[in-house]
C-alpha cells in the first residue's frame, strides 16, 4: 500500500515536470528582436465619452425646478407667486471667468413649483457654464417673507446632478425645496443669561 501511494506521487512529480519542460521555450530557437523604430506607431485615439459626445450631438437647455413652500410652525404649505434666482458663473474662450449672472424662475404656481430655463443661444459665444446656483428670491404672502437656509435657499443650492430630458432636449436639474418663514431666527442669548 506505501509502495502505490509512492509510484503514485513519484509519477504525479514526473508528469508536473514534463508540463513545465514542455511549456517553456527551453531548447527552442531564440525569437528575433524587432527594433522599436521599424515599426510604425499608431497615434492614440482617446474615446469620447458617451456624454461627452452627446453633449456635442444635442444644444441642451438647462433646467432648474423645485418648490417654495412657507414654513408656519410645524406645518407648511406652498407659496403662489414665489420667484427663484439662479446665478452663474461661466469662462469665456479664453478661460478666464466672467462676472456672474442671474436668471429669475416663472413665479411659483399653487402647489409652490417653480421652472426656470437657461438656453445656450442666451449665453455669449463661446462661454462656457461652470457653476450654478438656485436661491430664494421674492415672496409675495406679506406674513411668510423671511427666507431660510433649508437646503441652501439663502446661501445657494450648487446644480449638481441632473437628469436628460432626451424628448425635450433638456439637462433637468432639482433643487429644494426652499422656505420662507414668518419668524424671524431669535437672537442667541449669552450663557449667563443676561
Amino acid at each position: 500500500m506505501a509502495l502505490t501511494r509512492f509510484l503514485f506521487a513519484t509519477s504525479m512529480l514526473l508528469l508536473t515536470f514534463l508540463v513545465i519542460a514542455s511549456a517553456s521555450d527551453y531548447g527552442s530557437a531564440p525569437k528575433p528582436k524587432v527594433d522599436d523604430h521599424d515599426t510604425p506607431k499608431l497615434p492614440k485615439v482617446e474615446k469620447p465619452k458617451p456624454q461627452e459626445v452627446y453633449a456635442k450631438q444635442l444644444p441642451h437647455i438647462i433646467g432648474i425646478q423645485g418648490l417654495v413652500l412657507c414654513k408656519s410652525g410645524l406645518k407648511s404649505f406652498p407659496i403662489k407667486g414665489a420667484v427663484a434666482r439662479i446665478t452663474c458663473l461661466a469662462e469665456d474662450e479664453y478661460g478666464y471667468e466672467t462676472a456672474p449672472f442671474s436668471i429669475l424662475s416663472g413665479a411659483t404656481d399653487a402647489k409652490g413649483y417653480f421652472f426656470a430655463t437657461l438656453s445656450p443661444s442666451e449665453l455669449q459665444d463661446k462661454w462656457k457654464l461652470t457653476e450654478c446656483k438656485a436661491f430664494l428670491d421674492y415672496s409675495p404672502f406679506q406674513y411668510c417673507q423671511v427666507p431660510t437656509d433649508v437646503n441652501h435657499g439663502i446661501t445657494g443650492h450648487l446644480l449638481a446632478s441632473y437628469r436628460i430630458i432626451n424628448t425635450k432636449k433638456i439637462k433637468l436639474y432639482s433643487v429644494g425645496p426652499f422656505f420662507y418663514t414668518s419668524e424671524t431666527e431669535p437672537k442667541s442669548t449669552p450663557n449667563n443669561g443676561y
